[in-house]
């Protein structure tokens, strides 16, 4: 029953690896869904981001208007620690939940937390394995710029805002290179299923 931490920075195949586990037959729980579900409308975690940084960061259907906070954080190191005081705790704690009842539900599940952000908030967890996917910066930038229709200069500020790839390695059990071709990535997933499952 092993918890594994699956990370990355952005366009970095990450979603592709989460994906194939979860063809494999891995639980996949997806920290940016618990965010977005502890901040829901008429949410305690709304309430409290509302209180904290003014009522103009609710839209007017009553949602989080994520621009507006963004705005009001970025590059504010004071804001944003603020932000994840109210968030990281809500986010922890719907996340455990959802690992115990997967747990509960199959005691030899193969969990995986698909978890952008482990190297800033939950890379002291006890994890079982730490899975790391891992491109070149400029092979991310190329991906953002036809995938998502960045400008090269948003898609490298992106970057430059997570942690680099070398804190990122330094955490990592397995590294995932997905730097060659899609099939090339989904071999490595497929060998680090084996080896996961091989025990069982």
């Amino acid at each position: 029953m092993p918890l594994i931490a699956l990370t990355g920075g952005i366009a970095s195949g990450k979603s592709t690896i989460a994906a194939r586990l979860a063809e494999h037959g891995a639980t996949v729980i997806d920290a940016d869904a618990i965010v977005r579900e502890v901040q829901r409308p008429g949410s305690p975690v709304l309430d409290a981001i509302a209180a904290a940084f003014g009522a103009d960061v609710i839209a007017s259907d009553g949602s989080l208007d994520r621009a507006a906070l963004g705005a009001r954080v970025f590059g504010d190191d004071g804001a944003l620690q603020r932000l994840n005081a109210i968030v990281h705790p809500a986010v922890r704690a719907e996340s455990q939940r959802r690992f115990d009842a997967a747990f509960a539900a199959d005691r030899a599940a193969v969990v995986v937390y698909d978890v952008p952000l482990l190297v800033e908030a939950r890379v002291d967890d006890p994890w079982d394995l730490i899975v790391v996917a891992d491109a070149p910066a400029d092979a991310r930038v190329q991906r953002m710029m036809q995938l998502r229709g960045m400008t090269e200069e948003d898609a490298r500020r992106r970057i430059g805002a997570q942690v680099s790839d070398e804190e990122r390695r330094a955490i990592a059990d397995v590294v995932i290179d997905t730097s060659g071709t899609i099939e090339r990535t989904l071999e490595q997933v497929d060998g680090l299923w084996r080896s996961l499952t091989a025990s069982t």
